[in-house]
């Protein structure tokens, strides 16, 4: 496990440039937004080791990407002191699994010393500041050593990624992101994962399609958006990290 401060190796003009570039790739058919796997290939020849892989250990198809693109790739975790045990072994069987360095990610202050200073159980009250304080703060301190971030989300996932692009700038952190399985649908999700024997989070069989804190992720109703068990019963519906 690493952390590492890294140095950013580009200029925000020039990640702008590339971003640019890879996203006109895209839309000319030339990069194929429904291959991973010319994405990430497209990722590591313009950024070598400088970018990461974010994954919130619901499961290791993205892991499992980068890893056979570039071995030993950088893999975030937010170590956000609210996981559940499941994720955590998780990550620690992901770690084992994977040829990957994992770069862990947490706030500057422990659960008690939050509750101390915000009151208790702020995730309760102000969920959007607790995922502020817990989640994008050390999400964009870590960001600030890297010149792109890999992250898994997809647009069936929920209405507010269904536009989501495969290549952009993200402006909300400084770099370029890249999300090379945007356009899977949840069928050839689950084939990679059956062809590739992935790692899952047991709690995905348990009935948790989406996971985040325990305090914040429930169960949603059959039928429902599979994200509906997040922060279930407030209108929050993203934790800050993917609203660029």
């Amino acid at each position: 496990m690493s952390t590492a401060v890294r140095r950013r190796l580009l200029g925000s003009d020039e990640l702008r440039r590339i971003a640019e570039q890879g996203a006109a790739l895209v839309a000319a058919g030339e990069l194929d937004e429904t291959d991973p796997a010319a994405l990430l290939a497209w990722t590591v020849e313009q950024f070598d080791d400088g970018f990461l892989v974010a994954s919130n250990m619901q499961d290791a198809v993205l892991v499992d990407l980068a890893a056979r693109a570039k071995p030993g790739v950088d893999v975030l975790f937010l170590e956000t002191g609210y996981h559940f045990a499941e994720t955590l072994g998780t990550r620690d069987a992901v770690v084992s699994t994977y040829d990957v360095n994992l770069v862990e990610a947490k706030a500057e202050a422990s659960v008690a010393e939050q509750d101390a200073a915000e009151g208790k159980d702020l995730f309760a009250r102000d969920p959007g500041r607790c995922c502020h304080l817990r989640k994008v703060v050390p999400l964009k301190r870590t960001l600030s050593g890297y010149d792109a971030w890999v992250t898994g989300i997809r647009r069936v996932e929920s209405p507010t990624r269904a536009q989501a692009p495969a290549i952009s700038f993200d402006e909300g952190f400084g770099l370029v992101k890249i999300n090379p399985i945007v356009a899977w649908d949840d069928d050839r999700f689950q084939q990679y994962i059956d062809d590739r024997g992935v790692l899952v989070n047991p709690l995905v069989s348990d009935g948790y399609p989406s996971i985040g804190c325990a305090p914040c992720t429930a169960k949603p109703l059959p039928g429902s958006d599979p994200r509906s068990g997040r922060w279930a019963g407030s209108t929050k519906t993203e934790c800050g990290l993917h609203s660029s």
